[in-house]
């Protein structure tokens, strides 16, 4: 069976950014769930700080291939810092260019990283329903991190993936069953 694909999508307009590092532990997370769900799995990180000015019209070939691995993906974790109390423009030059419903159930994690605790509802408030219209799944609560705090993560996300992770990976395993080619 094809390895099962994590693609981190960062939404911060500095590459290599502390939203990048949440990303990358929430996806590590998602791989040692699926690796005990018995599925191996592979991660890739879409900074889409990196796809420029394509993403201001449609049809840029450096875009198309970001959106097509997002596409493929078995889970997608979209991580952002928080801007004016809500996700970046940035990840909406980005997700403007996915279809309504177009993912299909696609499990996606938002994950929003913040300087401000009043912000803490922003995940679920802004960034999940865009998520929802596009066609994700979002079968987890949201993860919240206050940059202050990110020495706790891994705490953090114990408790967040003790009760979350077991959806995710039913999803998958749903997903997979459905498409699995017939024997």
């Amino acid at each position: 069976m094809e390895p099962c694909r994590i693609v981190s999508v960062v939404g911060n307009p500095k590459p290599a950014s502390r939203t990048r590092q949440v990303a990358e532990a929430v996806a590590g997370r998602v791989a040692t769930s699926l690796a005990a769900s018995g599925f191996e799995s592979s991660a890739e990180v879409i900074e889409v700080s990196e796809l420029g000015a394509g993403l201001l019209g449609w049809g840029d070939p450096t875009v198309g291939a970001a959106l097509s691995s997002i596409r493929a993906a078995d889970v997608l974790v979209i991580a952002t810092p928080t801007y004016k109390a809500t996700y970046t423009g940035l990840l909406k030059l980005l997700l403007d260019q996915i279809g309504g419903g177009e993912l299909a159930g696609l499990p996606a994690i938002p994950v929003q990283v913040a300087a401000a605790a009043q912000h803490a509802l922003a995940v679920e408030v802004h960034l999940r329903p865009v998520l929802v219209e596009i066609g994700a799944a979002c079968p987890t609560s949201g993860i919240f991190v206050l940059d202050s705090a990110l020495a706790e993560l891994p705490t953090q996300l114990d408790a967040w993936g003790s009760v979350n992770l077991p959806a995710v990976s039913a999803i998958v395993r749903a997903r997979r069953a459905v498409t699995a080619p017939s024997a």
